[in-house]
């Protein structure tokens, strides 16, 4: 095997898309704390491909059997890192509304909690389809937001802030789902 190749193999993990999750991170915390057209857009192509490795760490550690203990650990911390530190950027870029970042954010802290719960009671915390609705309308929210400029005659802005009702509205659903079907062991 070649250096390439070890390389590579190593690059399509799962846990190294998780881990290029977490880095991107302070990527995208800085382009946005200064902002330009530029840096929005570019944190906003940081966001999108760190969003991608969201999907494919998942189908890989699936289909390769590939699942570790610490990419269960990891996984889910690094989508609420990423989730939730640009939410609170686009707050205080004025590009959103502090209280829907606080909803969607304390909503993710809650059910993190009460996967937690779960998990000591050896119950099943894979995510609902509401849940994957919750992150895809999150993202859908999101890069547009953080282009937030109108590009073209498109309205960037416009496009996320639909997008964000419609993920504030499946946060909640999903939310409230997770602990319905958990009371018991609450």
């Amino acid at each position: 095997m070649t250096r390439f190749d070890r390389v590579k193999k190593f690059v399509l993990t799962p846990n190294f898309m998780t881990m290029s999750r977490i880095v991107a991170v302070p990527v995208i915390v800085i382009l946005l704390m200064y902002e330009t057209k530029l840096t929005t857009f570019i944190a906003a192509g940081v966001f999108s491909l760190a969003s991608i490795t969201d999907y494919l760490d998942g189908y890989l550690a699936r289909t390769l059997g590939l699942i570790t203990k610490l990419g269960k650990i990891l996984d889910p911390l690094a989508d609420k890192l990423l989730v939730a530190s640009t939410l609170v950027m686009l707050v205080s870029l004025g590009f959103m509304q502090a209280w829907i970042a606080c909803v969607i954010i304390g909503r993710e802290l809650a059910v993190t909690g009460l996967r937690c719960v779960l998990i000591e009671n050896s119950q099943d915390v894979a995510a609902s389809w509401l849940g994957k609705y919750k992150t895809g309308f999150q993202i859908a929210a999101i890069i547009p937001l953080t282009i937030h400029y109108s590009y073209m005659g498109i309205n960037f802005n416009g496009i996320g802030l639909f997008f964000l009702y419609g993920a504030l509205i499946f946060t909640i659903w999903s939310g409230f789902d997770y602990f319905m079907k958990a009371r018991k062991f609450l």
